[in-house]
């Protein structure tokens, strides 16, 4: 059983639709990354998966159960990261972390994340930097355990060094049999921590597909000089594309292997040539292009 199933979920505000017939499976177990420019409905679909706010139509199950009957029994089994988390002001981080330590009837790793993340447990929340308040939202999400984890943007305001930490921290619990579902815009940390991602646009889910491929779909960026200049016919072979010559340099997008590449300049003076991967952003870029704008 999926521990996330949404089908052809809708929701309007009036006249603005920010959801139009979404759909999604994440598998028990797994990472996901759920992608999308701003307004592209992923906070909108994070909401309706715990309840706070209700679909116009269109079924969601949450580990199992349907989100809208299931009560604080399903929303114990969740731990969740909101994208601005809206904490209590006047408490403190350790009367803030106590209460919902209670509500939940235990919190077994809360000193190891405190001590772990450097909260600062003492001062009014209102006083906190937002590195500190987030440090504090992120150890309530983790605290107790739970079977899934929802994290909307959960490395916002921390330094480098925490950040690294909270990726070491998402390793650890993937290893054991929990879900993690992880909104972020942060390419680098998604593609460290995912095996698979869904792309989001406009309400729509518009791609899923693991990491790997996307990778080989972004291409390489290849770079070649030549010693005089160079007719683009030469470099017009399979899986080249976006050429530009400028005299005797020239850029271009190289899908799949380069051996026929390689074939059609090895005749020509070649002085340098450099090729990196792209980065998957391009490919949302990519996709964002097709499926509209």
């Amino acid at each position: 059983m999926p521990a996330i199933r949404v089908s052809n979920l809708v929701k309007d505000y009036g006249r603005v639709h920010a959801l139009r017939g979404l759909d999604l499976e994440v598998e028990t177990g797994e990472v996901l990354g759920f992608l999308g420019p701003n307004g592209a409905g992923k906070t909108t679909t994070i909401r309706i998966l715990l309840d706070l706010i209700r679909a116009t139509s269109g079924t969601v199950e949450v580990l199992g159960a349907d989100p809208r009957t299931a009560g604080p029994q399903l929303r114990a089994r969740i731990g969740y990261l909101p994208g601005e988390p809206a904490l209590p002001p006047t408490l403190t981080g350790r009367e803030y972390l106590g209460y919902l330590a209670s509500l939940r009837g235990a919190a077994p790793r809360l000193d190891e994340l405190v001590a772990r993340f450097g909260v600062e447990l003492g001062r009014p929340i209102h006083t906190l930097s937002r590195g500190n308040k987030q440090k504090i939202a992120l150890v309530q999400a983790f605290m107790h355990a739970p079977e899934l984890y929802v994290l909307d943007e959960p490395t916002s305001g921390l330094d480098p060094l925490l950040q690294q930490e909270f990726r070491a921290l998402v390793a650890e619990v993937a290893t054991s049999d929990a879900t993690v579902f992880l909104s972020s815009h942060v390419l680098a940390e998604v593609e460290q921590l995912t095996r698979r991602v869904a792309i989001v646009r406009s309400g729509r889910v518009v791609d899923v597909d693991d990491i790997a491929s996307l990778r080989a779909r972004a291409g390489q960026e290849v770079e070649l000089s030549f010693a005089s200049p160079i007719d683009p016919a030469v470099v017009d072979v399979d899986g080249v594309s976006d050429v530009e010559v400028d005299g005797t340099h020239v850029r271009l997008l190289l899908h799949g292997e380069p051996d026929q590449l390689l074939r059609a300049v090895a005749p020509h003076h070649v002085t340098r040539i450099r090729a990196e991967d792209r980065e998957l952003e391009s490919v949302f870029l990519d996709l964002y292009r097709e499926n509209g704008s």
